[in-house]
C-alpha cells in the first residue's frame, strides 16, 4: 500500500498554465497520476496536455470529486490558492512554491488544522508513491523510486530522491516518499506523518533525512517512544560540522541552530535514545535498514 496518494487519487494543479506547472503536469500524467483538472483564473476553457483548465477550484469540485491539489503559483498568490483549495473541501494540499512569507504559511497551516486538511510543504518536492502516483515535481522518478516496504521522509527535496535511489539500488523499494519541505514552518512534520506509515501494513521501516535546526527530530523521538512504534527507523543527519558554527544556516531556512537542542549532536542523541539508528553516511542506510528489519 501507500500513504496519502495512490493511482486512484484525483488531483488538480493550481497555477497549471505556468511554465513549471506545465512540465509538472506532463510528468505527472506520464507517471500515471490521475490529474483531473487545473486552475488558472481567466484561462478557463483551455487545456494542458488534455487536462481541462478552470477559473477556480469550485468549478472543478462542482463537477467531480477531487482528493488533493498541487499548488504551484507565485508566492504572493499562494496563501489565497491554498485557502481556496481547503475551503472547497480538499483534504490534501501539496505546496511546491518557495519564499512564501512565514506569517502566511502559519495562516495556511492553521486553516488546514481547522478544516481537517493536510498540507505538505511549502518549498518541497511533494509526495510520490512508486508505480502509483506523484504530487509534485520530483524528477528521475522511474530510476530512483521502486515499489517496496520502506517509507521515506525528508526535509530536502533532492535528498528524498537520493535516499530513494540508494535504497532502490540495494533492492529496498519504497511505500511512499514524502518531501516535507525545508522551511521554518511547514504543514506536516515527521511525527505528524508517522501515524499514516504506522497504519500502513505494507510499510515495514522508515528512513528520514534530517538537518540541524528545529524541533522535528525531538518530536519524532517523543512520538516513537510514546506510541511504541512498530517501525524501525534509520536517520541520516547532515551538517554535523555546524555544531562548531552556532548561528549558521545550512541548506534551508528551517535549519538555523538557535540552541543546544537544535545541534546535530543533541538530535542524534535524542534519536538514538528512542531507538532510531543514525547512519554515518548515506551509503550506509540500506545495510542499517536491512539489519533493523532482520531484528523485527
Amino acid at each position: 500500500m501507500s500513504i496519502l496518494i495512490n493511482k486512484d487519487t484525483a488531483v488538480i494543479i493550481q497555477g497549471i498554465t505556468g511554465r513549471e506547472a506545465v512540465n509538472l503536469t506532463r510528468e505527472g500524467l506520464d507517471y500515471g497520476t490521475r490529474i483531473v483538472g487545473g486552475v488558472t483564473p481567466g484561462r478557463a476553457g483551455r487545456d494542458v496536455y488534455g487536462v481541462p483548465v478552470y477559473d477556480c477550484v469550485r468549478d472543478i469540485t462542482a463537477r467531480q470529486h477531487v482528493d488533493g491539489s498541487i499548488v504551484t503559483v507565485p508566492p504572493r498568490f499562494t496563501r489565497d490558492a491554498v485557502f481556496e483549495a481547503i475551503e472547497a473541501g480538499l483534504k490534501l494540499v501539496v505546496v511546491v512554491t518557495e519564499r512564501i512569507p512565514r506569517g502566511e504559511v502559519a495562516q495556511m497551516v492553521e486553516l488546514a488544522r481547522l478544516r481537517g486538511a493536510r498540507i505538505i510543504g511549502p518549498n518541497c518536492l511533494g509526495i510520490l508513491s512508486p508505480e502509483e502516483a506523484k504530487m509534485g515535481p520530483a524528477v528521475n522518478v522511474r530510476r530512483a523510486f521502486k515499489k517496496g516496504p520502506i517509507g521515506v521522509m525528508s526535509r530536502s527535496g533532492g535528498m528524498t530522491t537520493e535516499i530513494a535511489n540508494t535504497l532502490s539500488a540495494a533492492g529496498l523499494g519504497q511505500s511512499t516518499a514524502v518531501s516535507i519541505g525545508g522551511d521554518a514552518i511547514i504543514g506536516s512534520t515527521y511525527a505528524e506523518l508517522m501515524p499514516l506509515f504506522e497504519a500502513d501494513p505494507e510499510t515495514r521501516a522508515i528512513v528520514i533525512y534530517s538537518e540541524p535546526g528545529g524541533r522535528m527530530e525531538a518530536e519524532l523521538a517523543d512520538w516513537v517512544r510514546e506510541h511504541r512504534s512498530r517501525l524501525p527507523i534509520v536517520a541520516f543527519m547532515a551538517g554535523r560540522f555546524m555544531d562548531e558554527m552556532p548561528g549558521m544556516r545550512f541548506g534551508h531556512a528551517g535549519t538555523i541552530v538557535e540552541g543546544k537542542a537544535d545541534t546535530t549532536a543533541d538530535k542524534i542523541a535524542r534519536m538514538q535514545a528512542a531507538g532510531i539508528s543514525v547512519a554515518e553516511r548515506i551509503e550506509d542506510i540500506p545495510a542499517l535498514v536491512q539489519e533493523r528489519l532482520r531484528g523485527h
